[in-house]
């Protein structure tokens, strides 16, 4: 993203006329002019002395203008500068607690939980609801390689709940019933009683270093059956969207390849999972303003997201918001962070149940 000033370094004037900009754009959708401002009452200045200062905002790459004589819509830089330095956010209010509580409450499985929490985010934002949680990984009870060809194995993943799993592995030399069987063997002994995601690094440091007592044929057939299996457990993340048709509201008629575009990427489950895993990493919540995202690029969309945790405080999944770069921040980032809260309390409660 363009650099520009930052907040100290704006007149307060200046300050206070990209702050009624930006919140004016947030309310309508639409550029704000300098009568617009003028007559609002929130500057006590000339439309001339406002179009001066709106020029400066301008040329320092925080207001933007379809043409001269048209209002001033913020920019991404100045969506980033005014939601990082003068966006004040309140708490939710009794009634969106309420309502996302309400949701919440109806019980029922994981997935019910998630989309009422989805729908009730997409009805209060304007946008569309997101909740994402990858799929749950098995404690595994038993591993075993099965010969299928001289150079393709079958891995069957047995877990303490009984489910079973198969996966097929392309190996680059044929392999004997003897690799098979070690393979199958050292991997049962290290992830009994454990996820992949558990025992998965001690594994591979293990066959590095060599420590593993395994031979080398045992050893690529371990990584290859790692690999496969870590792969395809991060591809298939439970992904629930409520609310697209909140996208095309009137201000999307003017832009209707964009909005054509943000749904296109809200179709691809695997892209939008990795937008959301970045904010599995972070403490509060996250906002991706247009093309600070790679995928939210082509959109100009923005991304409100924040993590939630179970009765442990280990993250679970990520909730969130997705929708035009005109979202009112300051209103849904606090109903995002309510909503991650209040599924981290159910995740644990009676009456919960998992799939």
């Amino acid at each position: 993203m363009t650099a520009g000033p930052t907040l100290s370094e704006l007149t307060l004037r200046a300050r206070d006329i990209f702050r009624l900009v930006v919140e004016g754009f947030i309310d309508t959708g639409a550029p704000v002019g300098s009568k617009t401002l003028a007559g609002s009452g929130g500057v006590n200045l000339s439309p001339a002395s406002i179009r001066s200062v709106l020029q400066e905002l301008q040329d320092a790459g925080l207001l933007s203008a379809a043409h001269t004589s048209a209002g001033r819509m913020p920019t991404e830089f100045g969506l980033r500068l005014f939601v990082d330095g003068i966006m004040q956010v309140a708490e939710p209010s009794l009634a969106e607690r309420t309502q996302i509580e309400r949701g919440l409450a109806q019980g029922g499985t994981i997935e019910s939980a998630l989309a009422a929490a989805s729908t009730a985010l997409s009805e209060m934002s304007a946008g569309a609801g997101l909740v994402m949680v990858p799929r749950r990984e098995p404690r595994l009870l038993q591993i075993t390689f099965v010969a299928l060809a001289p150079r393709r194995a079958l891995v069957v993943l047995v877990a303490e709940d009984g489910g079973i799993e198969n996966r097929v592995v392309d190996l680059a030399d044929p392999v004997m019933p003897g690799v098979l069987e070690a393979a199958g063997n050292y991997l049962t002994a290290r992830l009994a009683g454990r996820t992949l995601a558990e025992a998965a690094t001690g594994i591979a440091a293990e066959i590095t270093s060599g420590k593993s007592a395994l031979d080398s044929a045992s050893a690529d057939l371990v990584r290859r059956g790692l690999a496969i299996w870590s792969r395809d457990s991060a591809q298939r993340p439970v992904l629930v969207v409520r609310g697209q048709a909140n996208l095309l509201d009137d201000a999307a008629v003017q832009d209707l390849e964009r909005v054509r575009q943000l749904l296109d990427e809200l179709e691809s489950v695997e892209s939008i999972a990795h937008v959301l895993d970045a904010a599995r990493v972070a403490q509060a919540t996250r906002i991706f303003i247009g093309s600070e995202n790679r995928l939210m690029s082509l959109s100009g969309s923005s991304v409100i997201a924040t993590p939630w945790r179970d009765g442990d405080g280990r993250v679970v999944g990520v909730v969130g918001v997705i929708g035009p770069t005109r979202l009112n921040y300051a209103r849904v980032v606090p109903m995002v962070d309510f909503t991650a809260q209040s599924l981290s309390k159910l995740i644990g409660q009676d009456g919960f149940s998992r799939p």
